[in-house]
């Protein structure tokens, strides 16, 4: 682990009051853990909108099977996109809807393209595309 290095930070009574509130709830030990864990979800973004950074993430799609071929064109996108759809899940939610979830890995811009092109699908319910790091660069 690299050496840690100590530094302040000033905020109102009210910001820091409402912030170990959120803190506590979610479960972090101490505000430090915290706040480290805030730099890196920032440092895992803009690695993300950088996009030359090979980037891996899911695609999560909510649909009905009950549209008529929608399952065909997802598959048929699916197909196009091989090589940055690594894996995929398919669950059946109840008697009409499924859930896909999507493992992909490429260019954050390729993902994004994906994603947009299988959300925007007709008779998508919900979808998201929810990127993260590889981990290469984080300490």
């Amino acid at each position: 682990m690299a050496e840690a290095v100590r530094f302040g930070i000033s905020m109102s009574k009210e910001l820091l009051r409402d912030f170990d509130r959120l803190i506590s709830k979610i479960g972090y030990p101490n505000r430090s853990e915290a706040i480290r864990n805030l730099i890196r979800e920032r440092l895992v973004q803009q690695e993300w909108e950088a996009s030359d950074e090979e980037t891996i993430g899911a695609i999560t799609i909510v649909y009905s099977h009950e549209v008529r071929e929608l399952t065909e064109r997802l598959t048929e996108l699916q197909h196009k996109f091989c090589r940055q759809i690594i894996s995929t899940m398919h669950i059946h939610l109840d008697k009409h809807n499924c859930l896909e979830i999507l493992a992909v890995k490429g260019k954050g811009r390729e993902l994004k393209k994906i994603a947009d092109r299988l959300l925007s699908t007709k008779g998508i319910k919900h979808g998201r595309l929810t990127t993260t790091t590889t981990g290469k660069k984080l300490l």
